[in-house]
C-alpha cells in the first residue's frame, strides 16, 4: 500500500509540474490578447464555480440556484475595495461614491477574501430560514434572492455604493497570467480536502439518507448550513476572480442565465466529481469561447457562401453538441468517480485483459 501511495504521489507530482511548465510556456510565449490566454484564464475561474455548487448540489444534495447572487456580492465587494482612490472620482462622477469608501484601496488578496466572507455572511443569514425548504422549494427560494440581490444592487439607496445602473469600472486586473490559476487551484484543493474530511462524509451522508444520517448523530440543519456557507464563501471569490478577468461589473453582468451555465459545466463534468467539474470547465468553455469561433464567421469557398456560418450560429451547434453529450454520458464525463492513479491503471488493466481474451 505505501508503494502505490508512494508511486501515486510520484506521478501527482510530476503531472503538476508537466501542468505548471506548460503554463508558464503559454504565460511567457503567448499573447495576453490572445485567445489561448483568455480561455485558460476563464476555465481556471469557471472551474472554481462549477465546484462550488458541485459542492452543495451535487455532494449535500441541495439544489441551490443562488450562485449568480453570491457571485454578485463577492464581486461588488471586491470592487468598492480595491478601486484606486485617484480613480473613484471618475467612476462615481453621477452619484459620488460615499465617505465611507473614499480613501479605501485594499491589496487585492485581502479583499477577495473579505469578499468571500461577505458571501458567506449572508448565505449564514438567508440559509438558516431557507434550509427548512425542500427540493424544487429551496431552488426556487435561492433563485430568488439572487435576482433580490441583483436588484439591490442597481436600486437607488445603493448609488454612491454601487454606482447603480452605471456598474464599476477600474477594477484592478490580474497582476499575471497566474494569479487565477493559483487562487482557482487553492481554493478547489481546500475544497477536496473538505470533501475527505468528516465533514464532507457528513454531507455525503445527507444526501444519500437524511433520516439515516440522522440516526447516525448528524445535525441535518448544522452540516445543510455549512454547506451552504462554504460553497458560498468560494462562489464571492468566483465572483471577484471574474471580476478582475473583466475589470468591471454591473447588476446585469451575474444574470440567471450565469448559473445555469455553471449548472450545464457541473452536470457534464458529473455531479459528486471534483475534477470532472474542472475538466468539464476547461472544455466547455474552450468549445464555446475558442474552437467553435470560426462558426460565427461568414465563409465564401469561390463566390459560393456556406450557408448557416453567420453570428450565432456557433451557439446552435455548441448547444447540440451538449445535448448529444448528455445523451451518450448520462452521468456526466466522470460521473460520481475522481480521476485518479488507481482507477487510470485499473482501465489499462481491464483493456488489457480484454486483448489477452480475444487473443485466446
Amino acid at each position: 500500500m505505501k508503494k502505490i501511495n508512494k508511486r501515486n504521489l510520484g506521478l501527482s507530482l510530476g503531472l503538476a509540474g508537466v501542468i505548471v511548465v506548460a503554463l508558464i510556456l503559454v504565460g511567457t510565449v503567448a499573447s495576453p490578447t490572445s485567445m489561448l490566454y483568455k480561455v485558460l484564464q476563464m476555465g481556471a475561474i469557471y472551474a472554481l464555480l462549477a465546484v462550488t455548487m458541485n459542492l452543495l448540489n451535487g455532494f449535500t444534495g441541495l439544489f441551490s440556484l443562488g450562485q449568480a447572487g453570491f457571485m454578485t456580492l463577492g464581486a461588488y465587494t471586491f470592487a468598492v475595495l480595491t478601486i484606486p482612490v485617484n480613480s473613484k472620482a471618475g467612476v462615481y462622477y453621477l452619484f459620488g461614491v460615499t465617505d465611507v469608501l473614499k480613501n479605501v484601496e485594499l491589496p487585492w488578496f485581502v479583499a477577495l477574501i473579505i469578499a468571500g466572507a461577505v458571501s458567506a455572511l449572508f448565505a449564514f443569514l438567508i440559509g438558516m430560514p431557507m434550509l427548512r425548504l425542500k427540493s424544487d422549494y429551496f431552488a426556487i427560494a435561492t433563485l430568488g434572492f439572487a435576482e433580490v440581490v441583483r436588484i439591490v444592487v442597481a436600486s437607488k439607496p445603493m448609488n454612491r455604493i454601487t454606482n447603480g445602473s452605471m456598474g464599476l469600472t477600474k477594477i484592478p486586473g490580474f497582476s499575471n497570467f497566474f494569479v487565477p490559476f493559483i487562487v482557482s487551484g487553492i481554493c478547489i484543493a481546500i475544497i477536496a480536502l473538505i470533501m475527505r474530511s468528516t465533514y464532507g462524509r457528513a454531507f455525503k451522508a445527507v444526501r444519500d439518507d437524511e433520516i439515516a444520517a440522522e440516526s447516525m448523530g448528524i445535525n441535518l440543519s448544522k452540516t445543510k448550513l455549512l454547506s451552504f456557507v462554504i460553497s458560498s464563501f468560494f462562489a464571492g471569490i468566483g465572483g471577484a476572480l471574474m471580476t478582475m478577468f473583466t475589470g468591471a461589473v454591473s447588476s446585469t453582468t451575474f444574470n440567471i442565465a450565469i448559473t445555469y451555465f455553471i449548472l450545464l459545466i457541473v452536470v457534464i463534468g458529473g455531479m459528486s466529481s471534483i475534477t470532472g467539474s474542472v475538466i468539464s470547465a476547461f472544455i466547455v468553455i474552450s468549445a464555446r469561447e475558442w474552437w467553435l469561433r470560426f462558426l460565427d464567421q461568414e465563409t465564401y469557398i469561390g463566390s459560393f457562401k456556406v450557408p448557416l456560418l453567420r453570428t450565432g450560429f456557433r451557439m446552435v451547434v455548441f448547444s447540440v453538441i451538449l445535448m448529444v453529450v448528455v445523451l451518450f454520458f448520462k452521468n456526466g464525463l466522470m460521473g460520481n468517480r475522481e480521476l485518479s492513479w488507481d482507477h487510470f491503471f485499473s482501465l489499462f488493466k481491464r483493456k488489457k485483459k480484454d486483448g489477452e481474451k480475444d487473443g485466446k
